[in-house]
């Protein structure tokens, strides 16, 4: 499966695609009117940022405690469910005068599920397309991702400023039913991928066998660690040039959906082999370039080049399924997912720190030198890893 035709002629995966691309536009929509909503209550810029970003730290807790259930519910239940859920937890945060604590406590449940979405959601994209139509589908639905989030969020300021916060969020949630009905009409009903009841312990047996092993915990890092660090460095856009960030966040969105149709249409096996190194080092190394506070030129171009790196996270989930028996692979694709947006968390606030101390362009500088560090840290254990693939799937 090589072409964009080919994998839009499957039907289920129209359906999904939709789904995915309904429920990123509702919740880039509501997630900008959930800021505004709690900074218009509390005046507090921290805790409007804790608002819109916040679940990421719940979803880490969800990834200990919930994943399990990825593996074991019917994967259309379960995507209904989950979109339902969102539809009911947005419009609840929409009732007017909820207190500030109530709505972070629902934003904190809607965490908790979220972090089985990507487990449920790339689980079953696994099982509806062949083996080798797994990266281009992933790279088609991450596309959608950047498209959405980039139209969701001119959308939802429009809303925002027209219609009130809380329409806004009534937009979002209507979004969520949306994709509900979305999967009930387009997808298969599917067993579950493995037997058993979910459960904590049973997430955590899965998560030790995951982590247990050399290859899936160099794999693991390497999808977390150096990606997190690089979205460290774009939290620091605003600081950097307030007047033109959206133009550097606008260019790091095309570098990355440039890597993405580059890794998921044209890149051949072989090549996904020997280019995984560089694209994890392209990822961090044009960054160095704020060590001498470019000016915005140079700064737009370094920004598009690393973003084409982000394009190595798919060839790294790739190799992490090969490794993966199908009966966990939406737990270990779950875990990945949940163990990404908390690493991302941490970065930010990590070059915030640093920022603080010194200036947003020589942390910028910084973070990129750690990626560096880390990517080259875990070189062997990624070699280890492809090696392990190239046995179990000599073919």
């Amino acid at each position: 499966m090589r072409t964009y035709g080919d994998l839009f002629r499957v039907p289920e995966f129209k359906a999904l695609f939709s789904v995915v691309s309904l429920q990123i536009a509702a919740s880039t929509v509501s997630g900008l009117a959930l800021g505004v909503l709690v900074y218009t209550a509390t005046s507090s810029p921290l805790l409007s940022a804790l608002s819109m970003f916040g679940p990421s730290f719940a979803q880490m807790i969800g990834a200990l405690a919930l994943l399990s259930a990825a593996d074991r519910l019917p994967p259309r239940a379960a995507m209904i469910a989950l979109a339902l859920t969102f539809a009911l937890g947005t419009a609840a945060v929409a009732i007017p005068g909820l207190p500030v604590w109530a709505i972070f406590a629902i934003i904190f449940l809607l965490g908790l599920a979220a972090s089985i979405g990507g487990g449920v959601r790339f689980g079953l994209l696994n099982e509806i397309l062949p083996k080798d139509g797994y990266l281009l589908g992933r790279a088609t639905i991450n596309m959608s991702v950047g498209i959405q989030q980039i139209v969701g969020y001119a959308i939802g300021g429009l809303l925002v400023t027209f219609l009130a916060p809380a329409l806004t969020l009534l937009t979002g949630a209507s979004l969520y039913l949306l994709a509900a009905a979305t999967a009930r009409l387009g997808l298969t009903a599917r067993p579950p991928r493995a037997t058993g009841r979910p459960s904590i312990p049973e997430t955590w047996r899965t998560n030790r066998v995951l982590w247990s092993s050399g290859s899936h915990r160099s794999l693991y890092l390497a999808l977390w660690v150096p990606n997190g660090l690089i979205v460290g460095c774009e939290s620091l856009f605003v600081a950097f040039d307030p007047a033109h960030a959206g133009v550097l966040f606008a260019f790091a969105a095309f570098g990355m959906l440039l890597g993405d149709i580059a890794a998921g249409r044209f890149l051949p096996p072989h090549w996904r082999v020997r280019l995984g190194a560089p694209l994890r080092l392209l990822l961090a190394i044009p960054y160095l370039i704020f060590f001498l506070h470019p000016s915005l030129p140079f700064a737009v171009a370094a920004v598009a080049l690393a973003s084409i790196g982000f394009s190595a996270s798919l060839l790294l989930q790739e190799r992490l399924l090969a490794l993966t028996p199908e009966s966990i692979s939406g737990q270990a694709l779950g875990l990945q997912s949940s163990g990404l947006t908390t690493m991302q968390g941490i970065g930010a606030a990590l070059a915030g720190t640093i920022a603080q101390l010194t200036t947003p362009a020589t942390a910028m500088g910084v973070m990129a030198c750690a990626s560096v560090i880390v990517t080259l840290l875990l070189a062997a254990g990624l070699r280890s890893a492809y090696r392990e693939v190239a046995v179990t799937q000599p073919g």
